[in-house]
């Protein structure tokens, strides 16, 4: 398969900030409720006004997520799926959307692949990025060397206690977008946005013109507007989990209720005026 030229993650956000307006990217675990839903539920939230999908490969011990991504991961093991199969869904998916898709992976699985084998083969199932919330760019030294030669964005994560010098390094190998966690702690559902959100941004632009992300903590439509003020980007994880878990039993509903709830979000962060 030959290389892409583009990478779909750069692509939108050129776009998006083209039209002054803010990527809505909802977080989705792969293989919950279950593997045939997946699909369902990404075209789903592409069909509610998604920009970009972070996909979550699933793992045992998920140690940034908090609760409700944890039970997601659960759920998802009991099918046994593994990232092998989840890059073979992206493929799948691929002949339905273009849109751009970010894996989220723990690092265990991507180095049990091996970094190459892992790059290669997320490039060829069309995976635009990958997101490891364990791995320090200090660290990171094989997956960056592998992933430009396959177009495959490398997503950093800056957080509340990051000083500026960390930020600067950390803008500096993240392509696509850098990740800002909105607040200290786990992933989850919070009632208010950290106040630490803007401060953090206009300090990390001051290290790089790429556009940034919020994640972490952003759960109403009114916190996705707050979000999408200071951010190019605004993810969405375990509100929408929340939607997904209560509704797993009745696919109908499930997927009525996640379209509902991600549209308002949508509307959310494109109303940050």
């Amino acid at each position: 398969m030959t290389h892409r030229r583009f990478n779909r993650i750069n692509q939108k956000f050129q776009q998006l900030r083209s039209r002054g307006t803010p990527a809505f990217m909802p977080y989705l675990c792969a293989g919950d409720p279950t593997p045939e839903l997946t699909s369902k539920l990404l075209l789903t939230l592409e069909a509610a006004g998604a920009d970009l999908i972070e996909l979550g490969v699933p793992f045992s011990d998920p140690i940034a997520d908090g609760p409700t991504i944890q039970r997601a991961s659960e759920r998802a093991l009991t099918h046994g799926i593994s990232l092998q199969q989840i890059l073979a869904q992206v493929a799948t998916l691929r002949q339905q959307t273009d849109i751009p898709i970010a894996l989220m992976s723990y690092y265990n699985p991507i180095f049990r692949m091996g970094e190459e084998a892992f790059c290669q083969a997320a490039q060829e199932a069309g995976v635009d990025g990958v997101i490891v919330p364990d791995l320090p760019p200090e660290q990171a030294e094989p997956l960056l060397a592998a992933a430009p030669k396959y177009n495959l964005a490398t997503i950093f994560l800056v957080a509340p206690t990051s000083p500026p010098e960390r930020m600067q390094r950390i803008a500096s190998v993240s392509t696509g977008f850098v990740y800002c966690v909105s607040l200290t702690g786990v992933t989850g559902a919070r009632a208010m946005l950290s106040e630490e959100v803007a401060p953090m941004i206009a300090e990390l632009r001051n290290h790089t013109d790429k556009p940034i992300s919020v994640g972490f903590g952003v759960s109403t439509p009114e916190q996705a507007t707050q979000a999408a003020q200071v951010a190019d980007g605004v993810i969405v994880g375990s509100a929408i989990v929340n939607v997904i878990e209560k509704h797993q039993d009745d696919e109908e509903e499930l997927l009525s209720a996640v379209k509902a709830f991600a549209s308002e979000l949508a509307a959310g962060v494109t109303s940050r005026a």
